[in-house]
């Protein structure tokens, strides 16, 4: 049982290191670092809204829209990479089967372009 748990000690070890490098960095940047917020660094930045402001208030929809298609195009690629791999052994079925897959994806994105979702006004 010992010969078995001491295989890993080198991923205890990684572990150990990373924890303790990654604390030194956040609490050498709290110390070394100016803590001076100006108008800037508070301002609207990725998601569009206010970054402190009431947590009840309403989100713009096209924004949920934009995580939604992120989050299916990256599915898409976290299925793509195991087919590609995997596209020899499967043969014919699974390569149509995929090019149906990305065929719906791509009918989806379009009715969502089409409908203009997409568009920042």
């Amino acid at each position: 049982m010992e010969a078995f748990l001491i295989e890993y000690l080198p991923i205890l070890l990684f572990m150990g290191i990373a924890l303790g490098m990654g604390l030194a960095m956040v609490i050498a940047s709290y110390l070394l670092a100016r803590q001076r917020p100006d108008s800037e660094k508070v301002s609207a930045y990725e998601c569009g809204f206010e970054a402190f402001d009431d947590a009840r208030s309403k989100f713009d929809v096209r924004f949920y829209l934009v995580a939604i298609l992120f989050i299916i195009f990256d599915l898409e690629v976290a299925f793509l990479f195991p087919w590609a791999i995997a596209l020899g052994d499967i043969g014919l079925f699974g390569f149509w089967s995929m090019v149906v897959f990305l065929g719906l994806l791509t009918v989806g994105f379009v009715y969502e372009w089409k409908k203009g979702a997409l568009e920042w006004e």
